[in-house]
């Protein structure tokens, strides 16, 4: 792995993490954040030894958004011209899960990651909202497409436009995330779950994310051939073979390592 200013990268099993280290500004993003956060989750999505990632953050913070110092002076043309917030867009299009670990604020871009995130876990101290309709703007890292599909146009109409706050438990009553988690616990749970997760038969959790990351951009009829194919060509793998004489001898799997 690179040697990161603002990231801090580990591996235990086959999980691997990556955590914000930018605390005197409560984990807040400018470019060189976006870019290092970006690139490695991507190292880890393209080493063989990691079959699941967690993105993690502070005690007060996991991310609290983007720098208003590195905003304000931005103009319409350096925005346009660079296309500023597109870098973290290929979270979204990591093939391998990834798993957000959320204690404290994760408001604006905090929550856009997060919901570039396969799955959310929060304790009950983590914040989400996308307040940027308070600063004069909206959100620019896909917030405003992910919350509406992750909680519907109606709820998502007024935490966009009033900027509100969501707390962990409301989030998870929402759908908005996955799961609240005890205080304290919150690493555990994701590592057992991640770990979980990584133990599967590679190919097998690379096509089912990608076959329920396919429901939302595209029509049931469409997803649902996708999602088909998919599911044959999973028979012709060693780990399908593996799996099923496995389950039919009742003894454990012992999976390729892809």
């Amino acid at each position: 792995m690179a040697d990161y200013k603002y990231m801090l990268t580990e591996r235990k099993g086959n999980v691997g993490i990556v955590t914000f280290n930018r605390p005197e500004a409560m984990n807040a993003l400018n470019e060189e954040v976006e870019i290092e956060v970006t690139d490695a989750l991507m190292a880890f999505d393209a080493d063989d030894s990691i079959g699941c990632m967690i993105l993690a953050g502070g005690d007060k913070a996991f991310c609290a958004g983007a720098d208003l110092k590195w905003i304000a002076s931005k103009e319409f043309p350096e925005a346009f011209r660079t296309d500023m917030a597109a870098y973290m867009d290929q979270v979204a299009e990591l093939r391998k899960p990834v798993i957000a670990a959320v204690r404290g604020y994760a408001f604006g871009g905090g929550t856009e990651i997060s919901l570039m995130c396969d799955m959310i876990l929060a304790d009950t101290t983590a914040k989400f909202g996308l307040t940027e309709v308070t600063l004069g703007v909206i959100p620019g890292g896909g917030g405003t497409q992910r919350m509406s599909h992750r909680i519907g146009k109606y709820k998502a109409m007024r935490y966009i436009l009033t900027g509100e706050w969501i707390d962990a438990v409301e989030a998870e009553r929402i759908g908005l995330i996955t799961q609240v988690v005890e205080d304290g616990k919150l690493m555990d749970e994701a590592m057992a779950l991640a770990t979980k997760i990584a133990n599967n038969p590679r190919l097998s959790v690379l096509a089912g994310k990608e076959v329920v990351n396919q429901q939302a951009e595209m029509p049931l009829t469409e997803g649902r051939k996708v999602e088909r194919r998919l599911f044959h060509a999973l028979f012709g793998t060693p780990d399908f073979k593996e799996g099923t004489a496995a389950f039919a001898e009742k003894r454990k799997p012992n999976y390729t390592k892809y």
